[in-house]
């Protein structure tokens, strides 16, 4: 168990983020045509954004700050997974123009628990913590990031220079 702050308040994790250096767990999430989607459908290396809900503004910005790293970059893919049904995550990504990422909603599957980042207590009770995972074409993690406060940005610099 992790412990991050809203707004300064403390709240808990279900555990932790997968250790630099192990294999990331597989995951169900669902993609905007309701289809499942597993770790291995991604291939290549990946960012891994975790937020608690594109409604928020922090939310909003780091994935609109991610997008802008995509398109940068070849071969490197930006997953933003969320607990937003994926009619909403359609919804942000065509009003904020943000293509360039994916999109993966935690409606199935248990990637929040797999993962260390369902927040077990406070007002944010059932979403994900925000969190950064930067996996290798292996998907073993380069880098981990569970962000402190949730209304903080992630550190942008750290993933990006982990991806190489």
């Amino acid at each position: 168990m992790a412990q991050i702050t809203l707004q300064g308040d403390r709240c808990n994790t279900c555990g932790d983020l997968p250790q630099v250096g192990a294999a990331a767990p597989d995951f169900v999430l669902v993609n905007a045509d309701l289809a499942d989607k597993r770790l291995a459908d991604f291939g290549g290396k990946k960012i891994l954004s975790i937020v608690p809900s594109l409604d928020t503004p922090t939310c909003a910005l780091s994935t609109r700050k991610f997008n802008q790293a995509a398109a940068a970059r070849d071969g490197l893919q930006i997953l933003i997974v969320s607990a937003d049904l994926p009619f909403a995550q359609g919804r942000f990504c065509t009003a904020e123009n943000t293509g360039k990422v994916t999109t993966l909603s935690t409606l199935r599957g248990n990637f929040a628990r797999d993962y260390g980042v369902l927040i077990e207590d406070g007002p944010l009770a059932g979403l994900t913590a925000r969190a950064v995972l930067v996996l290798d074409e292996n998907d073993r993690v380069l880098h981990r990031e569970l962000v402190p406060e949730i209304a903080q940005e992630p550190d942008y610099e750290a993933a990006l220079a982990a991806a190489g």
